[in-house]
C-alpha cells in the first residue's frame, strides 16, 4: 500500500520533485545532529557562559524571522527568468559553505564573533531553502487534487521528523567518537547531494511564450536574409552597378535588424526592471494593507506575545544537565528523539480529539501544560525527585516528551489559525511572515532567557539562582492565558474549507 501511495506521488509530481522536496526536509530534521556539537563547541571548547552561549544561538537563528523577504525576493525577481532553482542553488551554497569552512579550519572554530557569523549565514541558507521549497509546494499543489495536497504535506512532515530522529541519535553518538570538526563535515554531505540534486531540477522559465515569439521572429530574420543571399545569386549575370544596388540594401536591411534587435534588448531589460519592482511594491503593500486587519492582526500579535513574554532557558538547562547532572552526549540525543517522538504524539493526539475544541480553550491548556513542565524543571533543579529514588535521566526524558507533544498544542492552531487568516493571492507570503512572527518571537524570548541567566550571574559553575529563574519562567508562561481574548471567539480546530 505505501509503496502505491508512494508511485501515485511520483506519477502526480515526478520523480525529481519528490526526491529535493523529501531532501530538503529530511535535511532541516537532522540538523539537529550538527547542532548538538555546536552546542558543545560553545561550551566545552569556546568556554562561554550559558548567557552568552543562548545569545550567540539566538543571533545565529535571526535569519528565520525575516522569511517573508526571501519569499518576496524569488516571486518577484526572477534569476535568467526562473524564480525557484536559482534561489535553492543561492540557499544551498549558504547552507554548505560555512559547515566546511567550520569543519577545515580550527582558528575560525575558535572564534566566536567568526562563528556566529558563519551560523548567521548557514540559517539563512536554510531558512531560503526552506522558503523555496515550500513556494514550490504550493505552485505543484495548485493544479492537482486537494488529496495530494495533504498527502505531500504529511510527507514533508514525516521526513522533517524522521531527519530529526536520525539526527539526534546519531549526533549523540557522533560526539563520542569523533572530532567536532569531523562533525561538521559529515553533515556538509547532505547540503552536497543537495546540490547536486538541483541540477536535475526542472522549471519553466518566465515569459517562456515570448521567447517562443522571439524565436520565430528571429527565424523569419533569417529566411529574408537568406533570400537576399539567394537574390545576389540570382543577378550575378547582370552589370555590376546593379549588384552594388542590391549589396547596398542588403547591407541597409542587416543595420536595421541589428538595430532592431538592440533596442528590443534594451526594452526587455528596462520592462524587467520595472516588472520586478512593481511586482515587489505590490507585495509589500499587499502584505501591509491584510496585515492591517484586526482579524489578522489581533490574532498574531497575542502569538508573538506569547513568545516574547516566557524566557526560554533551554541553553541553561543544557548546561545544567552536563555539568551538574553529567548527563553525556549520547543520552541527551536519546532525549531529543523523545521529544520528537513526542511532537509526533502531540501532532496525532490534536488531530484525533481536539480539531473540533474551541482555539482559546486548546491554548489555555497548553500554557497551563507548559507550566506544569516548568514545574518538572523546578523539581529537577530542587532535587526533590532524589527523595523518591527517581533517576535524573527519568525526568529529562520525561520531561522532554511531555514538552514537546504539549507544545505542539501551541503550534498546530497557530497554523491552523495563519492558513484560515491568509486572504487569496498572497497566500505563500503572508504565511511565511505569520511563521516568521512566530520565529521572532521565539528568538526575542531566547535574548529574554539569557538577559535573565546574565542578571541571575548564572555560570559554567554557578547555578544557585536557576530555581528562582525556572519560577520567574512558570509565572511568565501562565500571562498570555489573561490575553486570550485576542484569539477569535468561535474559532476551532478544523482549517476553513
Amino acid at each position: 500500500m505505501a509503496i502505491g501511495w508512494v508511485k501515485e506521488m511520483r506519477a502526480a509530481f515526478g520523480a525529481s520533485f519528490l526526491w529535493i522536496v523529501s531532501l530538503i526536509y529530511f535535511t532541516q530534521g537532522f540538523r539537529s545532529f550538527v547542532w548538538t556539537a555546536v552546542s558543545y563547541q560553545l561550551k566545552d571548547i569556546l568556554k562561554l557562559s550559558p548567557s552568552a552561549s543562548q545569545f550567540l544561538v539566538s543571533v545565529a537563528y535571526f535569519p528565520w524571522s525575516i522569511k517573508p523577504i526571501y519569499g518576496i525576493l524569488s516571486d518577484c525577481i526572477p534569476i535568467r527568468r526562473r524564480k525557484r532553482v536559482p534561489y535553492l542553488i543561492i540557499a544551498t551554497v549558504l547552507s554548505l559553505i560555512p559547515w566546511l569552512v567550520l569543519g577545515l579550519t580550527a582558528s575560525l572554530r575558535r572564534s566566536s564573533n567568526i562563528l556566529t557569523a558563519l551560523l548567521v549565514v548557514q540559517n539563512l541558507g536554510s531558512a531560503m531553502a526552506d522558503v523555496v521549497v515550500d513556494a514550490m509546494i504550493a505552485e505543484a499543489i495548485r493544479t492537482m487534487p486537494s488529496g495530494f495536497a495533504g498527502d505531500l504535506q504529511s510527507l514533508s512532515w514525516s521526513l522533517m521528523a524522521l531527519g530529526g530522529i536520525c539526527g539526534s541519535l546519531l549526533g549523540g553518538y557522533a560526539l563520542a567518537n569523533f572530532k567536532i570538526n569531523m562533525i561538521f563535515l559529515l553533515f556538509s554531505i547532505l547540503p552536497t547531494i543537495q546540490l547536486l540534486s538541483c541540477a536535475f531540477i526542472q522549471e519553466v522559465p518566465e515569459g517562456l511564450q515570448k521567447a517562443s515569439h522571439d524565436n520565430r521572429h528571429k527565424q523569419m530574420e533569417n529566411q529574408v536574409d537568406e533570400s537576399f543571399d539567394s537574390g545576389n545569386g540570382l543577378t550575378e549575370t547582370f552589370k555590376s552597378g546593379g549588384i552594388r544596388r542590391r549589396s547596398s540594401r542588403h547591407r541597409n536591411a542587416k543595420r536595421k535588424t541589428t538595430s532592431m534587435k538592440a533596442e528590443n534588448h534594451e526594452k526587455q531589460h528596462s520592462s524587467l526592471f520595472t516588472r520586478s519592482y512593481l511586482s515587489l511594491k505590490l507585495a509589500f503593500l499587499s502584505l501591509c494593507g491584510a496585515f492591517k486587519q484586526p482579524i489578522i492582526l489581533r490574532p498574531m500579535a497575542w502569538f508573538f506575545f506569547s513568545h516574547i513574554t516566557i524566557p526560554n532557558l533551554s541553553t541553561v538547562m543544557f548546561y545544567y544537565q552536563t555539568e551538574v547532572l553529567h548527563l553525556e552526549s549520547s543520552f541527551l540525543g536519546t532525549a531529543r528523539v523523545v521529544g520528537w517522538i513526542g511532537l509526533m504524539v502531540g501532532t496525532y493526539t490534536y488531530n484525533r480529539y481536539f480539531r473540533h475544541k474551541k482555539l482559546r480553550n486548546i491554548l489555555m491548556f497548553a500554557h497551563i501544560g507548559l507550566a506544569i513542565m516548568s514545574l518538572l524543571d523546578i523539581v529537577l533543579v530542587s532535587r526533590l525527585h532524589v527523595q523518591f529514588g527517581i533517576p535524573d535521566k527519568y525526568m529529562v526524558l520525561w520531561g522532554s516528551a511531555l514538552h514537546d507533544t504539549i507544545k505542539q498544542f501551541k503550534l498546530m492552531p497557530f497554523l491552523i489559525l495563519s492558513g484560515q487568516l491568509c486572504p487569496p493571492g498572497i497566500e505563500g507570503t503572508l504565511f511565511a511572515l505569520f511563521m516568521s512572527i512566530h520565529n521572532l518571537g521565539s528568538t526575542l524570548g531566547s535574548f529574554l532567557g539569557a538577559a535573565l541567566a546574565s542578571a541571575l550571574k548564572i555560570s559554567s559553575d554557578h547555578f544557585d539562582n536557576l530555581l528562582f529563574g525556572i519560577i520567574v519562567q512558570l509565572l511568565a508562561t501562565l500571562l498570555p492565558i489573561g490575553f486570550l481574548f485576542l484569539i477569535p471567539k468561535e474559532a476551532t480546530g478544523i482549517t476553513s474549507s
